[in-house]
């Protein structure tokens, strides 16, 4: 990829998310107006891609309330060229209905789309927090040691003919293991995926696969076997392994992901204090080893995007 006449890196931010409870850092975006800040600042560093979830503004909890988002998903659009994702996993405990009301309703240029059911354990986050910050956040994270996120195979056929098929909306691919892989070329086999199809293998989640560099590679030789030349790659490691996986398959070809939603930290001990600094980091990163960054409409080629201006909001 680097080099004259090479295809750019897509650096996406994950703004917010649904993983950390807000005592874990006091940067963590949790009202509208934080989200679009920082959601502004991670495009204005270089990321092409803003993945979106929003948070109830009084107690930072995550929430799929259309109206939350969309008191924020405007102000972005109004102000950046970056291309605006917004999640359809959502978080603990939302029902299917509840997760796609906002994406039904904004019918954005991407969405994001977890490809199966899994275990999705952030129960031992609590043995790092001494004091909360909001009643909430320890039962939440111990319900996850009980806790399936639910993806059937109807439930993502369902979401790929209502938003992809009826909106144009295309899609990150989130695959947490290689099975998720196969539950996606099961797709791409009966037609209902199309390429070129945006493919974030994830690492790091306990659960999922882990962040071994074997892991990695192991991800990355299904994919190709797969799919050949038929999908784009982005890796997104999850906390402390980040910099690292982000690094290593970039360099094997891989577009990248950071962002809040999936780590806190900007260096060993030192939390972010802002998305902005996060993506910073990595063009740096990238910028070093030779590579350029992708622009919004780099981006929008290179996924095939509908545009901003096709968008519901």
């Amino acid at each position: 990829m680097a080099g004259s006449g090479i295809r750019p890196v897509i650096v996406t931010c994950a703004v917010t998310g649904a993983v950390h409870v807000p005592s874990q850092s006091p940067y963590l975006p949790l009202t509208p107006e934080q989200i679009a800040q920082s959601a502004l600042e991670a495009g204005e560093a270089g990321a092409a891609i803003l993945h979106l979830h929003a948070r109830n503004p009084e107690n930072g909890k995550p929430t799929p309330d259309p109206d939350i988002f969309m008191s924020f998903l405007p102000h972005i659009k109004e102000r950046t060229e970056s291309v605006i994702n917004i999640t359809t996993g959502g978080g603990q405990g939302m029902t299917l209905e509840q997760r796609l009301a906002t994406p039904m309703r904004a019918k954005p240029e991407m969405c994001s789309l977890n490809m199966g059911s899994m275990n999705f354990g952030r129960f031992p986050i609590k043995d790092r927090i001494k004091d909360y910050t909001y009643d909430w956040e320890e039962a939440d994270l111990e319900s996850s040691r009980d806790y399936i996120f639910r993806n059937t195979y109807a439930d993502i056929e369902y979401i790929l003919r209502e938003l992809g098929e009826t909106h144009g909306v295309r899609f990150e691919f989130e695959c947490y293991d290689a099975s998720h892989l196969y539950n996606l070329a099961h797709f791409v086999d009966r037609g209902l995926v199309k390429p070129p199809f945006f493919v974030q293998t994830i690492f790091g989640i306990l659960g999922g696969i882990g962040p071994h560099p074997e892991d990695l590679l192991h991800m990355k030789r299904t994919a190709d076997r797969l799919f050949g030349n038929d999908y784009v790659w982005s890796i997104l490691g999850a906390g402390r392994h980040q910099m690292n996986l982000i690094t290593m398959g970039a360099i094997m070809g891989g577009n990248v992901r950071t962002g809040l939603e999936d780590n806190i930290y900007l260096g060993k001990g030192e939390l972010a204090q802002s998305n902005a600094d996060l993506v910073a980091k990595v063009v740096r990163i990238l910028k070093e080893l030779s590579f350029d960054i992708a622009t919004p409409d780099q981006a929008r080629e290179m996924l095939q995007l509908k545009g901003a201006h096709n968008v519901g909001f």
